[in-house]
């Protein structure tokens, strides 16, 4: 199988993307691997593919592969590097567009500045609906962790996320403690592992310990995850700039019950075909 591919990143977070536009894709397990593959494929954290809209109120539906092959239901770096695709290669001429997900419909704008900036929805809590395996909804949770016990804010932005609070972002145990969290019993799906610095009330600094990914240089819903997380602990303001390794994303929230607002870069690197 001979495959046209244009890789692009958001703030390293890097994608190989697919148009399954014109003829579906019927791309198994090892396929995804070995496309994701850095020594032997192309390389990338995650596989986007671009396919025509399932319903009548979007204008494309956005399919989203891990490293490992699986597929999963969110990415926000991908949402925009997903607009800035289908406008460059011009399957729209939108500026705004809705893109149905597995996990709902999200609406990426293509900023006059070349940005993206991403309605990813309402956050949700209610932990069967994350999913997390507990008795009922609170605030925080504690968890047993390495042979201690953390304290995190768990919630959905489409996907799964467990965001802790760290004093020095550096130092924290995002490759020992990251696999273990994710592959904690009470996420029935896994989970994306948010390790959060505060810096201000508007500034914080991430990392993320991404499902079937590993540790990626930037995760877009796991940014918007952490500013939720703060913003309900009372600890940040409703704008906050999150600094991660390959950047920074301008995140907003005004509440339960509200979206949540991304902006940042989406950047295509080059276009290729490669034999599967």
């Amino acid at each position: 199988m001979r495959l046209k591919f244009t890789k692009m990143h958001g703030l390293g977070n890097d994608f190989v993307v697919l148009d399954a536009t014109r003829q579906p894709l019927a791309l198994d397990t090892d396929h995804l691997r070995a496309l994701a593959d850095r020594h032997f494929g192309v390389g990338c954290d995650q596989i986007l593919q671009v396919e025509k809209a399932r319903s009548a109120d979007t204008d494309f539906y956005y399919r989203i592969f891990n490293a490992d092959g699986g597929e999963v239901e969110q990415c926000g770096n991908g949402a925009r590097c997903f607009v800035r695709y289908v406008h460059d290669k011009g399957l729209t001429q939108k500026t705004c567009i809705r893109v149905g997900t597995l996990s709902g419909t999200i609406e990426p704008t293509l900023e006059a500045n070349g940005e993206v900036t991403v309605n990813m929805g309402a956050p949700i809590f209610e932990p069967a609906l994350v999913p997390f395996v507990v008795r009922q909804r609170a605030l925080t949770y504690e968890l047993a962790i390495d042979k201690k016990t953390i304290n995190f804010n768990i919630l959905s932005m489409g996907n799964p996320h467990a965001v802790q609070i760290v004093p020095d972002i550096l130092a924290a145990a995002v490759e020992t403690e990251g696999p273990l969290i994710e592959a904690h019993p009470c996420f029935p799906n896994r989970v994306n592992a948010g390790f959060m610095q505060i810096i201000d009330r508007s500034h914080i600094k991430l990392r993320v310990y991404e499902r079937g990914a590993g540790e990626t240089l930037a995760c877009g819903t796991g940014a918007c995850a952490a500013v939720v997380a703060g913003i309900q602990r009372g600890l940040l303001d409703a704008r906050v700039r999150v600094t991660t390794r390959g950047g920074d994303l301008g995140i907003s929230w005004a509440g339960e019950g509200q979206p949540v607002l991304m902006t940042g870069p989406a950047v295509t690197v080059y276009e290729g075909e490669i034999d599967l």
